[in-house]
């Protein structure tokens, strides 16, 4: 039977799970995920934790102990996430070894309601990695222009940053060009570049939702005809982007020094137009030393079905600057469309993140009604925990 997961982490593909939740870490299915099928490595974000803490009771124990204590809801929602963050660290931690400290990362995101203030986003980041105090963890942060100079100075304290949010080219290459300031930075501070780790999450589907949506209005056949095209075109370009930063002098001089590049990371990667196939966001962004972070419905999609081609993304530059090309000749104003996809974006986290803490906070005010004494499925999911690394 063909590994198809096992022919795409050949092809330099690292496989990343897009989702976490506890019941996923007390069942085993993350650990099982890693084993069976070459999972990597974890991200999360405000939206992944909202819907993990609204349809679970693993964390009544733990929410019963923090209304008791009396805390409030913000620091609430850091000691329920970063405890699954921590735990989830020790599962992927067999990766993270394996692999040289380049994979087997988890990442956490800073409260999107900073995303426009530098200093804030560097607090919390701080903040964050001393909560959850493990090598393998990534912090994520927003390619916002505010986001950009604390990605440099997050990176300069020696912690590993997790870049989300980046929709377009010009915006990539600022990232790019913000983590080698964070490695220069860090360097100089007496930091081991070596254990300094980074990926550039570039969203992918997003961008034909908002694409296909402004060609249809347009109503043309030759609008009609560039439906689909959008989103992988712009990950084909920002890894042609990617090549040529990370082949300069700059980059050498640091890679001497022990760094690891900063891998691009195709994030938003499952289909949200039924019409395309549903492995289309991985089977046409396949290069080395990328990463595709996907929920697990399409991790089971590619194991199925998934075609892996060798490298689809080099060679394809110049039929990708066509694409934008025609786009802009029937009217598709690429710089507009980015610019909404990034205010959408920090947006939904925000309006995610306000869902978790207005979740969180019933979820105390009912706790602190209730008994004192976890129940008996609580306490061995408290257990269960305890002895794969995590605690409150």
């Amino acid at each position: 039977m063909t590994d198809r997961l096992s022919e795409l982490t050949a092809a330099g593909v690292a496989v990343w799970l897009d989702d976490l939740s506890r019941v996923r870490l007390s069942s085993g299915g993350l650990d099982q995920l890693r084993r069976e099928k070459h999972v990597a490595g974890v991200t999360t974000n405000p939206t992944i934790f909202a819907k993990a803490l609204s349809d679970a009771d693993e964390y009544n124990w733990q929410l019963r102990e923090l209304a008791t204590r009396g805390i409030e809801v913000e620091e609430a929602v850091r000691m329920l996430t970063t405890y699954d963050v921590r735990w989830a660290c020790d599962v992927m931690r067999p990766s993270y070894d394996k692999s040289n400290g380049v994979d087997g990362r988890v990442s956490i995101e800073v409260d999107p309601r900073l995303a426009h203030d530098t200093e804030k986003t560097l607090a919390e980041a701080k903040a964050l990695w001393w909560l959850v105090d493990r090598p393998n963890l990534f912090i994520k942060i927003p390619a916002t222009e505010a986001g950009l100079p604390a990605i440099t100075a997050t990176l300069a304290e020696g912690i590993s940053v997790n870049v989300t949010l980046i929709f377009g080219l010009d915006r990539y290459s600022a990232v790019m060009e913000a983590f080698l300031a964070g490695l220069e930075q860090a360097k100089a501070n007496g930091h081991d570049l070596s254990k300094i780790g980074s990926v550039a999450s570039f969203f992918v589907s997003r961008v034909d939702s908002e694409v296909d949506k402004r060609l249809e209005k347009i109503g043309s056949d030759e609008a009609k005809a560039l439906r689909g095209k959008a989103a992988v075109a712009n990950a084909q370009l920002a890894y042609e982007r990617y090549g040529q930063v990370f082949s300069s002098d700059r980059w050498q001089a640091l890679a001497d020094a022990g760094a690891h590049p900063q891998r691009p990371l195709w994030a938003s990667t499952s289909t949200k137009n039924p019409d395309y196939r549903d492995v289309i966001y991985v089977e046409e962004l396949i290069a080395p030393g990328t990463v595709n972070t996907m929920p697990e419905s399409v991790i089971h999609a590619y194991a199925d079905h998934g075609e892996t081609r060798g490298d689809t993304i080099t060679g394809s530059y110049d039929a990708a600057r066509k694409v934008f090309t025609d786009l802009e000749s029937v009217g598709v104003n690429m710089s507009d469309v980015i610019a909404a996809l990034e205010r959408e974006g920090v947006e939904k986290f925000e309006a995610s993140w306000l869902e978790l803490l207005d979740g969180v906070r019933k979820s105390l005010t009912a706790a602190a009604k209730g008994t004192s004494a976890p129940n008996k499925a609580a306490s061995e999911s408290a257990a269960k925990a305890e002895q794969a690394g995590g605690n409150a």
